[in-house]
């Protein structure tokens, strides 16, 4: 794997066709389109790219369409974790064989209460297994759907055990005093929140970037807010941002963001969900529509 991704990582939605599969000639255009409008770089087939709606197969063809489509891939890191161990190994040695700069992992999520021995022998494993000297790992740290955390001690004990392959984390629960105690106890370590409001002071608190699903949509402002951290306009692309941000909250997430996504493009089969999700409804969608075309034009 390449180089560590830094800055505005956009945690890509993914267009799927009638079948619910993987619509890759849109794919690819939206990942071109984002790294050319703002993005520093792509986590793909995360959670907002429904990643855990699609089979190995499905999510093997989504990394070799973006490989083999001139993209890339030191901007890209790719989610490799699922429950199966079996499967997260191949998925994760895909990512290293095809050069993916980095891959995510989620914790084994089946099970409750995972003990932090069980957390560390599994990425132990992980690690053996896939046996590729550029391996790469992100942890994916989102308890609100795993229920299954990424411990501080978890952190700090797989740092000690796999040095440089343990790159970084990802924190999707929102919780700042976390992700600013994993960046402060674990040096050169790259940690990303979730929001775009974590930009204005990331360096300050040892921020690698943010990795957030609504920098689909705001990414021009997010690079600002990235780029010109303590100046006036770093603060107003922040202010831009989180408001667009909490537009989309409004709503539920991947369907609000493929919702806007459809407006951006002229093109409905954008705004279609994975089951069991549903679509916005056609009101709820020129709602949120309209409030992101006028809160985008305001000053």
């Amino acid at each position: 794997m390449s180089a560590r991704p830094r800055g505005v990582v956009a945690a890509t939605a993914t267009p799927v066709d009638a079948g619910y599969a993987p619509d890759l000639p849109r794919l690819l255009r939206h990942c071109r389109a984002l790294l050319d409008n703002g993005c520093d770089a792509i986590n793909l087939l995360g959670t907002t790219g429904e990643a855990t709606a699609f089979g190995v197969e499905q999510r093997l063809a989504v990394m070799r369409a973006v490989a083999e489509g001139g993209l890339p891939l030191a901007r890209f890191m790719v989610g490799t974790g699922v429950c199966a161990l079996d499967d997260t190994v191949r998925l994760t040695q895909a990512a290293c064989d095809l050069g993916f700069a980095g891959a995510l992992v989620l914790p084994p999520f089946f099970y409750p209460d995972v003990p932090a021995d069980g957390l560390v022998a599994y990425v132990d494993e992980l690690v053996r297994r896939v046996d590729r000297p550029k391996l790469s790992i992100y942890l994916y740290h989102i308890p609100q759907n795993t229920k299954v955390p990424w411990p501080v001690e978890v952190v700090v004990r797989l740092r000690e055990r796999l040095g440089a392959t343990l790159a970084g984390l990802k924190d999707s629960a929102g919780d700042l005093a976390y992700a600013r105690l994993v960046a402060k106890v674990v040096a050169d370590f790259d940690v990303f929140p979730s929001s775009e409001a974590a930009l204005g002071n990331a360096t300050a608190d040892g921020f690698a970037g943010c990795i957030s699903a609504t920098a689909n949509l705001t990414a021009p402002f997010a690079q600002t807010a990235w780029s010109a951290q303590g100046t006036p306009a770093g603060a107003a692309a922040v202010k831009k941002a989180a408001d667009l941000r909490a537009l989309v909250a409004g709503h539920p997430l991947i369907a609000a963001v493929k919702a806007a996504l459809a407006a951006r493009y002229a093109d409905d089969a954008w705004a279609r969900v994975c089951l069991p999700l549903q679509r916005l409804s056609a009101e709820a969608a020129a709602g949120l529509v309209d409030a992101l075309s006028r809160r985008t034009a305001e000053p």
